[in-house]
């Protein structure tokens, strides 16, 4: 936001004082130094007239401003000071509160009250476009307006933190000492505050809005119970009519308010049930990115409304500042992240997490066991696994032979490896690397689900469960790989009398799993970016085939009916209903490790993927060709390269996916070092529950 234009002169000659007086305020000690510029802002807030207020209140903010933003303890000392300063001088206090009222009265609230914080409507696209307009060419500052003044006051990115980080208390103390009970704002026809007027068009305008959102066909669409009985998204707008009719009335007669806001409050609570309902609904139904947005803007809208209420409550001076102060903290984050592209970036990511990850949390609860039965399961499907990923690795060294161009080489790898995973989902095959995706889901679900008291307990008892059962999955595929793998090449050898591999092809394949290699690391990591990917694109196409009504609409071609009878149409619906997603993240994985290295070609970088199974396998079929020629070192070296592609595979995966988790669900985890001494103890008690189920309860005993 640039500054405000301003040719006064004796704004200037102020300016040009507190320019010489910095060399001497460097000099002196940190507190004195703080303590001086405190009295300079003090002292240029009590000169100013009208057009010098706005500069002499940002001078008084940026006396405030602590060097580093996450330094709050020196913001809050000065702020401290400050206090002190109002509390124990008459004229400081008064020259303070009439800056400040003159301020909040005499400019234009309305876009700040009902639209900073507040999700705008519009595409990540369009607001990319935006922001970057506006950085290149700022929207025109507003004298009138008090969003822009706010953002003149707070200027700089970060004062959001510094402002949210010093303590509430600390604020209210200062708004506490400076008594505006004792100043009027300007007053309005029939001597009504103009703040509260201003409250009160803020608060018809957001009610309106509200309204509009539950109407949104969208909205209906996901609850049809709104059209056919009163809808309090509605009935809140009647009563806040008649909540603002009766406070107008009130201050023109001069007498008490005689309709108070609990109608008003009990009509949102009603419209916060059906939001949570609409919520239930989708999590079944699926929903889409639109709807998920207008969740999130009907929320803050609705406590946005519950504020400006509260700002209209009487109530005691001191909790009423506490509101203020929590308004202002929100306000100024909402201006420091207005034209923040991160901060875009940020909320896009939310909205599409929120609307993939009700259906990746159930996707990964078949992949964590809990009983002896379900671990053998499991490492019955990743053996599985393993031997379609030895055939693989097969075809796809069988294609590298030949030189293709990059578009060519990256159609074939693609097709190779995309068959492969479908081949594993349609099995009910188990790779280990794809669980993490959508394991972090689920872990995140369980914090939320566990109570206060258990948490640390439930959390730790399903990092064990998920741990064994990553164990034994990549053992499975292992198991598989590695023999069969040595297998088919000597088999291969003694048939035709060649290796399946030649030398040099041998070794630069057990160049990829050197660990020294920085190249590795790096291509393990991409590869657990890409499974990550694998998770959400798994989630977004189960959601969309609920919210579209897939198989619903594939039950009425007539073409295909006709095709595959009535029992083959339900048949292919059912499946399509309940393995779309995992279908379109098998594909969409096999496309993305098949076109890694293409690209990486055609931008001239060099970019590769390296998946643990794959490499290992890759690793056998060259051990074969080089017939001994490796010694114990060498192959410990390529046994720590292995461990660390599979490392990276999981770990870069599973954070991804469970930073992801906690924010869509809104999740704050703050009790890790607890965790990890929970499962420190469990480790020392019972170190085989890591990687070997307990014994299988009683069938009559709860589980």
């Amino acid at each position: 936001m640039p500054s405000p234009p301003n040719d006064n002169a004796a704004s200037g000659s102020a300016d040009g004082a507190a320019r010489s007086l910095l060399p001497r305020l460097r000099r002196m000690p940190p507190a004195e130094r703080q303590a001086r510029a405190l009295d300079a802002a003090l002292a240029r807030i009590a000169a100013a007239d009208e057009t010098q207020r706005l500069d002499a209140l940002a001078a008084l903010v940026d006396a405030l401003r602590p060097a580093r933003p996450r330094l709050a303890e020196p913001a809050q000392t000065q702020l401290q000071r400050l206090t002190e300063r109002v509390r124990e001088d008459p004229a400081v206090r008064a020259s303070l509160r009439d800056a400040l009222v003159w301020l909040l009265g005499s400019k234009q609230p309305l876009r700040l009250f009902t639209e900073s914080g507040v999700l705008a409507q519009e595409s990540f696209f369009a607001g990319l476009r935006r922001r970057l307009g506006e950085r290149l060419l700022p929207e025109e500052w507003r004298g009138d307006e008090l969003r822009d003044c706010l953002a003149r006051l707070f200027d700089r990115d970060t004062d959001h933190v510094w402002v949210g980080a010093v303590a509430d208390d600390v604020w209210v103390a200062l708004l506490d000492a400076l008594d505006f009970s004792a100043a009027r704002l300007p007053a309005a026809p029939g001597e009504q505050a103009v703040m509260s007027l201003q409250i009160l068009d803020a608060l018809q305008v957001v009610s309106y809005r509200i309204a509009s959102i539950g109407l949104e066909p969208e909205f209906v669409r996901s609850y049809p119970a709104i059209e056919r009985y009163e809808s309090p998204f509605l009935m809140q707008n009647v009563e806040v009519h008649a909540f603002i009719a009766e406070r107008r009335a009130a201050a023109a007669e001069k007498r008490a308010v005689a309709l108070d806001d609990k109608q008003l409050l009990m009509l949102l609570d009603q419209c916060r049930k059906i939001i949570d309902k609409v919520r239930k609904q989708a999590a079944q139904t699926g929903a889409s990115v639109s709807l998920t947005v207008l969740l999130v803007r009907i929320e803050q809208k609705i406590e946005r409304l519950r504020v400006l209420l509260a700002l209209l409550e009487d109530r005691p001076t001191h909790e009423l500042n506490g509101v203020r102060v929590q308004f202002l903290k929100a306000l100024v984050r909402a201006e420091n992240r207005r034209h923040s592209i991160r901060e875009l970036w940020s909320q896009t990511a939310d909205l599409l997490s929120s609307r993939v990850i009700e259906n990746a949390s159930k996707t990964g609860e078949q992949y964590i066991t809990t009983t002896r039965s379900e671990y053998f399961g499991l490492l019955n499907s990743a053996l599985g696994a393993g031997f379609v990923v030895v055939v693989a690795a097969f075809i796809k060294l069988a294609l590298s032979g030949e030189a293709r161009a990059p578009f060519g080489e990256a159609v074939v790898y693609s097709l190779n490896y995309a068959a492969a995973f479908v081949l594993m989902y349609v099995c009910h095959f188990s790779l280990a690397t794809k669980q993490p995706a959508v394991t972090a889901h689920r872990f995140a679900r369980s914090i939320e689900e566990a109570g206060a008291r258990r948490r640390i307990e439930a959390l730790a008892e399903i990092v064990v469960r998920t741990f064994r059962s990553q164990f034994v999955a990549i053992a499975g595929n292992l198991l598989i790989v590695v023999p069969v793998a040595l297998l088919i090449a000597d088999l291969m050898y003694a048939q035709t009398g060649h290796y399946y591999v030649g030398e040099a092809k041998a070794r630069h394949l057990l160049e990829d799993a050197d660990p020294l290699d920085p190249r590795v690391w790096a291509w393990a990591a991409i590869t657990g970016i890409w499974l990550f990917l694998t998770g959400l694109i798994s989630g977004f196409y189960d959601n969309k085939a609920a919210y579209d009504r897939v198989p619903q609409r594939l039950r009425q071609l007539r073409w295909l009916r006709a095709l595959l009878g009535r029992r083959g149409i339900e048949r292919l619906a059912t499946y399509i209903d309940l393995n779309l997603g995992g279908l379109v993240g098998s594909i969409a994985f096999g496309i993305m490790l098949g076109t890694t290295a293409a690209l990486g070609r055609v931008l001239g970088v060099p970019l590769g993927s390296l998946h643990v199974t794959f490499v290992s396998a890759n690793c056998a079929y060259a051990i074969v060709t080089l017939d001994g020629g490796l010694s114990g070192g060498e192959i410990a070296r390529l046994c720590a390269g292995v461990a660390v592609i599979g490392l990276l595979n999981l770990g870069v995966s599973f954070t991804l996916a469970l930073s992801v988790a906690l924010r869509a669900q809104r999740i704050h985890f703050t009790d890790t070092r607890a965790l990890l001494f929970e499962l420190g103890r469990r480790f020392l008690r019972r170190p085989q529950h890591y990687f070997w189920p307990p014994r299988d309860p009683p069938a009559d005993t709860p589980q």
